[in-house]
């Protein structure tokens, strides 16, 4: 059986991207450099319109259309199963264009759904939580992305409220000065911003937390903040690829 291609749509944004190229060779289990799996980057962050300022009514175009191009790039390309490091692309007013166009285009490439994946993660390993706390873009909190999600499986998000969304957690991924996005790293105050983000969720009723947009992942080398595992889409969404490609491949999660 042929090993599969995998295609990666880099640039949304592109420090998330990289983030997740790193996890899905850190996730496959290997001796050497020829037993990595192919895997395909597509990084054209410029024709992709922002997905917050999309779903908040600020920008009219939606950005399925450019996301469905490049994974039929990434598809032409050779790529079997493609993965969008992007939680906020997986709204269903994007997601569900996106899967539309590429039916209309015949384009049988296998995209993998991260919220999905990150439902069928806690299901398999941490059943017995069931208040989760949600990080994330205020266009992720105000299209229920996880909320939606998670009810359907039992759990009940716990999202911080919102002008705590908007006046602190959504900057310390956008702001231009102290953002993740613009700077690539956790700047200080935008440390200090998903900190209360945390300690809010937790007094809430929070048992876990979901790092729910690919850039909080990048503010966290330790599994977990004060005393809750933390839930990294982006390592989820690495692991579910390589399942894909190739599960012999698939390290024993740890």
């Amino acid at each position: 059986m042929r090993e599969k291609w995998i295609g990666v749509v880099g640039g949304v944004g592109p420090f998330a991207g990289i983030d997740l190229l790193g996890k899905i060779a850190a996730e496959t289990a290997v001796s050497r450099d020829q037993d990595h799996l192919t895997v395909l980057n597509w990084s054209q962050p410029a024709t992709i319109v922002d997905r917050t300022e999309y779903l908040l009514g600020q920008v009219a175009e939606n950005p399925a259309g450019a996301l469905a191009t490049q994974v039929m790039k990434l598809a032409q390309m050779g790529a079997d199963v493609v993965g969008i490091p992007c939680n906020t692309a997986h709204a269903p007013r994007i997601f569900n264009q996106i899967r539309a166009e590429l039916v209309a285009a015949h384009c049988d490439v296998t995209l993998l759904h991260m919220i999905e994946e990150v439902g069928r993660f806690l299901c398999e390993n941490l059943p017995e939580v069931k208040k989760i706390g949600v990080l994330s873009t205020t266009g992720t909190y105000k299209a229920r992305v996880y909320v939606d999600v998670l009810s359907a499986l039992g759990f009940t998000a716990v999202p911080p409220p919102l002008p705590l969304q908007t006046e602190k957690i959504h900057p310390a991924i956008y702001d231009p000065n102290y953002g993740i996005k613009a700077c690539g790293v956790a700047t200080e105050q935008a440390q200090a911003n998903l900190q209360e983000g945390i300690e809010t969720v937790k007094t809430a009723g929070a048992e876990a937390i979901i790092l729910g947009c690919t850039e909080l992942p990048l503010a966290f080398t330790k599994p977990t903040a004060a005393g809750l595992p933390l839930i990294d889409p982006t390592r989820i969404l690495a692991r579910a690829l390589i399942r894909e490609a190739n599960p012999a491949k698939l390290k024993p999660l740890a």
